[in-house]
């Protein structure tokens, strides 16, 4: 059973697993289940994705349930009056915050702005060697995307030298293997953790929040974060 977060005539919203895709895509042809089947199934009716998250990326997943409503709360995405907030885990010590903006090059070739912002929320350094240094150190972020671009919070942290663990093929090879190795660790350390738009109907305001699933938890622990607020 799929965790919905927000149900109403209008709207529903999942915390997506890890690993599931939307829905059917030509990039991932072995894939035969998808977020907009299950949850089709779990409610008995039709829903109609209003955006996208990437299969690896786990987190609030927002459907429309009618055509109209879809219309409606994709104009907010295309518009960037969404306010999305991802929680990630990269290698190394980030900067305290930052704004990363480097233009991306889309599917199509074609060269778009990108831009994100981001805030440290915590540092740790774990007695574990790694190639020359005697420690490894890893931050766990807040990330805001101001545009939409595919990929672009993967792409934006390698473009800055703190790739997201977990992450192929933008991450570090090295970093993967080590969670695999050391911890049984396959995930993508990426979560969408908090979404605010307008209701279509009614333009209220609704604020979605989505806890990160076990191996998230499981990551942020066993690298000594400080987890007492989850």
């Amino acid at each position: 059973m799929l965790e919905i977060l927000y149900q109403d005539d209008a709207l529903i919203a999942i915390n997506k697993p890890h690993g599931l895709l939307v829905h059917r895509s030509s990039m991932a042809a072995n894939a035969h289940e998808y977020a907009v089947q299950f949850l089709r199934d779990q409610i008995g009716q039709f829903v109609y994705p209003a955006h996208r998250l990437d299969r690896k990326t786990s987190g609030v997943l927002l459907f429309a349930l009618t055509k109209e409503d879809l219309r409606s709360i994709r104009v907010q995405f295309d518009e960037q009056l969404m306010n999305k907030t991802y929680w990630a885990i990269l290698r190394g010590w980030s900067p305290e915050s930052g704004l990363i903006d480097y233009a991306l090059t889309n599917d199509k070739g074609k060269l778009q702005d990108a831009k994100t912002t981001f805030k440290t929320l915590q540092y740790t350094e774990v007695n574990l060697p790694f190639g020359q240094h005697h420690t490894s150190r890893y931050s766990w972020v807040e990330a805001k995307p101001q545009t939409g671009r595919m990929h672009q919070l993967r792409k934006h942290f390698a473009h800055i030298m703190h790739p997201i663990i977990g992450d192929r093929p933008y991450g570090c090879n090295k970093q993967n293997k080590l969670f695999l190795e050391k911890w049984g660790m396959t995930n993508m350390l990426l979560h969408a953790q908090k979404i605010t738009f307008s209701h279509p109907r009614n333009n209220k305001t609704i604020s979605l929040e989505a806890s990160p699933h076990a191996e998230f938890k499981r990551m942020l622990e066993t690298l000594h974060f400080d987890t007492s607020d989850l």
